[in-house]
């Protein structure tokens, strides 16, 4: 049995890294290219053209002129329908799997949880975090009009995404690196800060956990109620309260199953199978 957790929590990490190393790459590679030295066949396309929220963002131009909003290509809504596709089937797995600034806060987590242990991602009260889970909806509806409003690409000036894989560039803009930096102080007491308070299209994503075809599944029957499926949770969701979880915060990272935290075989699953709703 631990032989198939670890390889089973390896698949993800594999993925995760795989992304954080090609968006990397990617970016370095587009710098290199402005003064003719790029990395012969690997792309040279901009961060904006893999970003599948550049799609989001340029929806409402798109539909009244025919034309993206500055710096959004093609390839943005391509990956926006792409995206949105797996997530009725599956739910965030791009911010579970595929983000790399998730994967970035969750590794600067891990330090957090050997620095603090068990207090780790427990500093926010209860009934404070429940509410502050609401506010990625608020910046999804303001960056969305002030988007429409000014067909500029505004979120880039307070993006840690961008500043993250940029922050070289004079492009990037003070305020962007400021966030970047809180974000980076918060991971060391929060598990994913971003993601879970004020990422838009973490957002956009969560609403589809409540229909999504393949859920995350407990058997009240088999359970030992020993709540680690609750204690492995990055996003602090008590899946132990119900047969599914239909939480807007899953990102879908199966670290609650039993094929990764719990003890009992079969009793925490991603199916398809289930009634009741937690």
């Amino acid at each position: 049995m631990p032989k198939t957790k670890k390889s089973n929590t390896g698949y993800r990490t594999a993925v995760q890294m795989f992304f954080l190393v090609f968006v990397t790459l990617l970016t370095i590679n587009y710098t290199l290219e402005k003064t003719g030295s790029a990395i012969p066949f690997f792309s040279v396309a901009s961060i904006h053209a893999i970003c599948p929220f550049g799609g989001v963002v340029s929806i409402y131009q798109f539909i009244t002129t025919g034309s993206f909003v500055q710096k959004i290509h093609e390839s943005s809504f391509i990956l926006m329908f792409a995206s949105l596709i797996l997530a009725v089937g599956f739910g965030p797995v791009i911010c579970g799997w595929v983000c790399p600034l998730g994967t970035f806060q969750e590794y600067i987590g891990k330090l957090g949880r050997k620095i603090f242990g068990s207090r780790y991602n427990q500093f926010i009260p209860q009934l404070l975090d429940r509410y502050l889970r609401y506010l990625r909806y608020g910046v999804l509806i303001m960056v969305l009009y002030i988007t429409a409003t000014t067909t500029k690409l505004i979120f880039q000036d307070v993006d840690p995404y961008y500043a993250l894989f940029n922050f070289w560039s004079e492009e990037v803009a003070l305020s962007a690196l400021v966030v970047l930096g809180i974000t980076i102080v918060l991971s060391f007491f929060v598990e994913r800060p971003w993601c879970k308070y004020a990422c838009p299209y973490g957002a956009v994503l969560g609403i589809f956990n409540l229909f999504r075809i393949f859920k995350i599944r407990r058997s009240p029957s088999t359970c030992i109620n020993c709540k680690k499926c609750d204690k492995s949770c990055p996003m602090n969701i008590t899946v132990s309260s119900g047969e599914k979880v239909i939480n807007h915060q899953c990102i879908s990272c199966m670290k609650c199953t039993s094929e990764i935290s719990c003890p009992v075989a079969g009793t925490v699953e991603f199916s398809t199978k289930g009634e009741k709703t937690a």
